[in-house]
């Protein structure tokens, strides 16, 4: 069925071809690149209009296009565009022009993005596509075609997004320029190796942790607002040696108690020995003046007493 659209031009009505009908690529990129509502891409010769994804899909690519953007604040050391910016994938059997939905450009990429292009001229280090499942063609356009031509042209990781997890997949180019898959690690994370640093749980992409619960995932912390992290952990810390202050504190303080009261303590005996030896005393000059009694006594009687 011919794909209608109209397009108002000096007063012209333009339909644009069907993808069987031959378009070619100069046309294509008048045409149908800058000026057309539809978004298509350009496969020898043909136009192939980008399928829709639907709802949970995007949902998935939403959530893992915010990921990568975060990695890149905390590491810029990629440029990443979206869905309208394409790329001539410069193959030399089949000519193509590709339009990702993210692409993604390394600063050391020989070829860099300028503010001013419409079109990337150099070949993308990392496609991503948000899969539709609408037909088996547009199935087979993600997971095999793409894949095939991304391969050839050197783009050095794909990954296919479906939220369904059908055809999720991950792929990294090897020494003979095919795409092999990423696997898990024992841990269920995916890590790339063109972003180093970057990685995500496969799981992760259908439950989509919320931001706050990322920045408290060892997963996440160390790209997903580590500032925030770093100072919630140095609050924490304070908090900690506070309480650890205050703790100590406490301590001093019952130790200060104790030793009030040992000093309270001492001075009670302190006072009990000196009641003692006033009692001591007391009695020694008793017994003396008793002696002393006893002694005029004898003298009275004409005794002389032994002294």
């Amino acid at each position: 069925m011919e794909i209608v659209q109209l397009e108002y031009r000096a007063n012209t009505v333009r339909c644009p071809p069907t993808t069987r009908q031959y378009v070619s690529k100069a046309e294509y990129w008048e045409k149908y690149y800058h000026n057309s509502d539809t978004i298509y891409e350009w496969n020898n010769g043909h136009l192939e209009e980008k399928p829709v994804s639907d709802f949970i899909t995007i949902l998935m690519y939403e959530w893992f296009s915010e990921l990568l953007g975060y990695f890149l604040k905390s590491h810029p050391i990629a440029q990443k565009t979206v869905l309208e910016m394409g790329f001539n994938l410069g193959l030399s059997q089949t000519n193509e022009v590709r339009r990702p939905d993210l692409g993604l450009v390394l600063n050391s990429n020989p070829v860099q993005l300028e503010p001013t292009d419409k079109s990337y001229q150099g070949i993308f280090d990392i496609c991503i596509e948000a899969l539709s499942d609408s037909s088996k063609a547009d199935i087979e356009r993600d997971t095999l075609d793409k894949k095939k031509d991304y391969a050839a042209a050197g783009v050095k990781e794909y990954y296919i997004l479906d939220g369904h997890n059908r055809h999720t997949q991950f792929y990294r180019l090897n020494t003979r320029g095919f795409y092999q898959p990423i696997k898990p690690n024992k841990k269920g994370l995916i890590k790339s190796k063109v972003l180093p640093g970057f990685q995500f749980r496969r799981s992760d992409l259908s439950s989509r942790p919320t931001l706050e619960e990322m920045i408290d995932d060892s997963v996440y912390q160390s790209f997903v607002l580590p500032d925030y992290a770093e100072s919630k952990t140095r609050a924490k810390q304070a908090e900690q040696r506070a309480k650890q202050e205050q703790q100590r504190a406490k301590q001093e303080q019952q130790r200060a108690k104790q030793e009030q009261q040992r000093a309270e303590q001492e001075q009670q005996r302190a006072e009990q020995e000196q009641q003692r030896a006033e009692q001591e005393q007391q009695r020694a000059e008793q017994e003396q003046q008793r002696a002393e009694r006893l002694a005029q006594q004898l003298r009275d009687l004409g005794i002389t007493p032994n002294v």
